[in-house]
């Protein structure tokens, strides 16, 4: 069993490498035993999915609607950062 543990840093990796289809069956495995006792990893791999799953969306949306700034929007821009850079 000492080997199965793992620390919270190890589960939040191995969540994410999970996302990715990345993760081992072990990795997995380990991961769920630490979920089985850290609320906190629990929660952060929840967010981290449903995060994952809102820029996967916003993704799609993107590309159906070829979503991109205005050439005002853009031009509007620039000058924003031309200002930034003049007050540096």
């Amino acid at each position: 069993m000492g080997k199965m543990k793992i620390t919270c840093e190890e589960a939040t990796t191995i969540c994410t490498k999970s996302q990715y289809g990345e993760a081992t069956l072990i990795d997995k495995i380990k991961v769920k035993l630490h979920f089985a006792m850290c609320k906190v990893c629990r929660r952060f791999s929840k967010q981290n999915s449903e995060l994952s799953s809102v820029c996967a969306l916003a993704k799609k949306y993107q590309e159906k609607h070829k979503c991109c700034l205005s050439e005002q929007d853009k031009a509007l821009w620039k000058e924003k950062i031309k200002q930034l850079e003049k007050e540096d």
